[in-house]
């Protein structure tokens, strides 16, 4: 107990509260009282109250500095790891997503006589409409009879949507998009605009791919574009905020149904036990909070409210209003 450097920081804390000045008051109001009540700077030799000072000082600084070091070392093996994790899952998706791809020069002939395919596909495809498939998508679950949900497309396997010019998948940290392209380019032949809330894609000198507002808000200093292959386009946006799922990547896209959201098994067991817990619990609220049911925080506020009352049935608790 004698050595316990804590058993102080109760009544430190509460005199620390009392000085609106922080810490030079509070070191004041301790000087203070070794100079009225002790002999702290008169009763040693010349200079010894400064060295005491400086030796108790030091002390101190140096195990403030190595705290803070452990703890930021903590955090970039923490980083690291979790960078691993996504490098892995990024590695893995490109590996299902995409062929490896070869780079192949074409001549002037062969390039127009590939747009002219392009464009006779688009063609084909407008021709036929996407009544069926879209129709099979959205409709896909029969049993789901929530008029919110009615329209809204099933997620792909990467908890995105599949769409004519472009894939997007989802994490809770982070969104990826991969654009393929139908021809050999270079990065300075693209034009990609990442802001806020709006996202620009597409190949200069042609109609943008994407032009439009993002479903939320993104960090753009972290995230980040690059081409593979010189023909697949990879965008990874930051979310700004982490605890939702996004319906869609830009607004003039299909929504997606967040409730038929869920993340593998596998992705989940590359987190921490703490990490996971605190991940799960958001997915179940927010499912809880789209079906209009309470979350699992209101849930034990309910229980608590239901044990108390049964346990005074006496009280009369019909006029009561819960919030």
């Amino acid at each position: 107990m004698a050595n316990d450097p804590e058993r102080f920081d109760t009544m430190l804390l509460a005199m620390a509260q009392q000085h609106e000045g922080g810490v030079k008051d509070l070191l004041k109001t301790i000087v203070g009282f070794l100079a009225r009540k002790t002999d702290f700077f008169t009763g040693g030799k010349e200079g010894n109250w400064e060295q005491v000072v400086k030796d108790t000082f030091y002390e101190h600084a140096k195990k403030a500095r190595d705290e803070a070091n452990k703890i930021r070392k903590e955090k970039e093996e923490a980083e690291k790891r979790l960078k691993d994790i996504q490098q892995k899952k990024e590695q893995e998706r490109r590996q299902q997503d995409f062929e490896a791809a070869t780079v192949t020069e074409i001549s002037d002939q062969e390039a127009i006589k590939l747009q002219e395919d392009i464009e006779k596909d688009k063609k084909q495809n407008a021709e036929l409409g996407s009544g069926d498939d879209g129709e099979a998508q959205a409709a896909d679950s029969p049993e789901d009879d929530d008029p919110k949900e009615k329209g809204k497309l099933k997620p792909n396997s990467g908890n995105g949507c599949d769409l004519e010019n472009y894939r997007w998948t989802q994490t809770l940290e982070e969104v990826e998009l991969r654009v393929p392209l139908r021809q050999i380019l270079r990065p300075r032949d693209l034009n990609v605009v990442i802001s806020k809330r709006h996202l620009k894609v597409g190949v200069k000198g042609q109609p943008l791919i994407i032009d439009g507002e993002l479903d939320a808000d993104v960090k753009i200093e972290e995230s980040t574009w690059v081409l593979q292959d010189g023909r697949n386009l990879l965008v990874n946006l930051e979310k700004v905020n982490q605890l939702n799922w996004w319906r869609r990547l830009v607004t003039t896209d299909p929504e997606i149904s967040t409730r038929k959201i869920n993340p593998e098994p596998s992705k989940l067991s590359d987190l921490d036990g703490e990490t996971r817990g605190l991940v799960e619990k958001m997915m179940y609220d927010q499912r809880q909070k789209e079906m209009g049911l309470p979350t699992s925080d209101e849930q034990k506020k309910q229980d608590v409210l239901k044990k108390f009352m049964e346990q005074h049935p006496e009280m009369d608790f019909s006029k009561c209003k819960f919030n």
